[in-house]
């Protein structure tokens, strides 16, 4: 769950919140230049479209030992 409001009284700011948007910003901070790190849950949820590489087992802050993947390519892209 995302929780999403505006902030501030004269300059208006919009923010979201929650465990989600926590985990995403680590995969960002732990991930590898250039590359799209995700998590194991969205890793076996989206393997019928795409390939991964897994980065193995690594400490998110907050989160504990996770499994980390990179995604390597869209199935049936060139690349």
């Amino acid at each position: 769950p995302v929780v999403a409001g505006i902030v501030g009284t004269k300059r208006f700011l919009y923010d979201l919140w929650g465990d989600a948007v926590n985990l995403a910003s680590r995969m960002e901070s732990t991930g590898v230049p250039g590359k799209i790190q995700v998590t194991g849950d969205i890793a076996n949820a989206s393997k019928g479209e795409f390939i991964f590489e897994s980065r193995g087992i690594i400490d998110i802050k907050g989160k504990g030992k996770m499994e980390a993947f990179l995604v390597v390519k869209r199935k049936g892209s060139a690349l």
